[in-house]
């Protein structure tokens, strides 16, 4: 008997976890190009069942709450325990409240991204599957590349052509066979559902795979641990599909109901404002696409693929959500790097501007115990923060010339 059940966040139905299974096959037939996709499913576990402390379910591997048998089957490259930072001033001026600052760009390949392609692919591997393929802006593409290099597994990335250049050229250089694709995020998407089809290769997708889902929980077991299992009372997190912040509604969710925690922390979920689908239509009737455009690249989103999912979680346990300008964004960039030391790239400092915003409006409580989500490293696109840059000019090699 499987130790976990698929269940669909739209009808309800469930499944057995027998053999792979991506959307539920009832509500994901009425899908189309105009709306977020229906019929992402959930893993349930018995929760009611698993009598174990949160230090026996991290003894184990977690895998009391993970869809896979062993931890041996994730790949050698170390996933995760990424570091937590607090800070207590910026700009030189002292806060009144607990700022953290978890920085997933300590990852393999330097994203948040790797939690997921760490369980997509020791899943594969527990499977005898050997090829997985993937959409990608670029982190997960990478992420992937990464990966499954170190488990000698075969990658194919399928990117819109004008993903960053440092993104692709991980791609590359993790030995991925990467397909530039004419069209948008979403056009590789589709491109990549249809090859799953007709090759029968294994989807990494975001908002396709209920796994990536599971892999991104991960992240809120160890903010409690490394918060002495207590929670930040919000977490800031960057949005464009909708994944992340699923799966950090998630992880808090598996540990509400194992009744390890009392509450879920208020999560912000921030976006551009140019790429702000999934805020927007959160409480309208109908969804409505706006074409994205903003200088946050991985988060640049016209269909949020797991919007329905979010959404829920959102409304099930009263989230927030905000939006930032690409101004404010890659200023948020400069005061982040100066102050911490942490060079993000904008789509991870898009969290880190939404909380800068929520500082501005005095929406942070004093002693309060606030947490930001920093999803990429800042060399993954140099490109986006050029215009806070001031080279000065070269000097003569000579002491005189070094003004004080």
């Amino acid at each position: 008997m499987s130790k976990f059940i698929y269940r669909c966040t739209d009808c309800g139905a469930e499944y057995s976890a027998e053999g792979i299974r991506y959307l539920c096959p009832v509500c994901s037939a009425t899908n189309d190009a105009e709306n977020p996709p229906k019929g992402v499913l959930k893993l349930i576990y018995p929760y009611d069942t698993i009598k174990k402390t949160f230090k026996e379910l991290k003894a184990n591997g977690f895998l009391d709450i993970l869809p896979i048998n062993s931890t041996d089957s994730y790949p050698k490259l170390k996933v995760g325990n990424t570091p937590l930072y607090e800070f207590n001033e910026l700009d030189n001026k002292t806060l009144d409240f607990h700022l953290f600052l978890k920085d997933e760009s300590s990852n393999p390949t330097f994203s948040f991204k790797d939690r997921a392609s760490a369980l997509v692919s020791a899943f594969a591997k527990e499977n005898g599957i050997e090829t997985i393929v993937a959409a990608s802006t670029g982190n997960a593409g990478s992420s992937l590349a990464g990966l499954c290099a170190s488990q000698k597994q075969k990658a194919i990335i399928m990117v819109p052509e004008a993903a960053p250049l440092a993104k692709l050229t991980q791609i590359l250089m993790y030995g991925a066979r990467i397909v530039p694709v004419k069209g948008t995020y979403d056009d590789a998407f589709d491109l990549s559902i249809k090859a799953t089809e007709k090759f029968g290769w294994y989807n990494r997708n975001t908002g396709f795979n209920p796994l990536t889902v599971e892999g991104k929980k991960s992240v809120s077991f160890e903010i409690f641990d490394q918060l002495g299992e207590t929670l930040p009372d919000r977490i800031f997190v960057s949005v464009g599909d909708g994944v992340i912040i699923s799966g950090i509604y998630k992880g808090f969710e598996d540990l509400l109901k194992l009744k390890i925690i009392e509450k879920i922390p208020v999560i912000v979920g921030v976006q551009a404002v140019g790429s702000d689908n999934l805020s927007r239509n959160i409480t309208n009737a109908k969804f409505e696409i706006r074409p994205s455009k903003t200088i946050a690249d991985s988060i640049s989103v016209d269909i949020p693929r797991n919007f329905n999912m979010a959404k829920q979680f959102i409304l099930k346990y009263n989230g927030e959500t905000i939006t930032v300008s690409d101004t404010e964004i890659v200023n948020a960039s400069g005061i982040l790097s100066r102050n911490t030391g942490i060079f993000a790239e904008p789509a991870a400092t898009t969290a880190f501007a939404g909380m800068l915003k929520y500082l501005e409006h005095n929406k942070l409580e004093k002693n309060s115990k606030n947490l930001v989500l920093l999803t990429g490293n800042g060399l993954k696109d140099l490109k986006a923060v050029q215009s806070i840059l001031n080279m000065p000019p070269s000097v003569e090699p000579n002491i005189d010339s070094i003004s004080h």
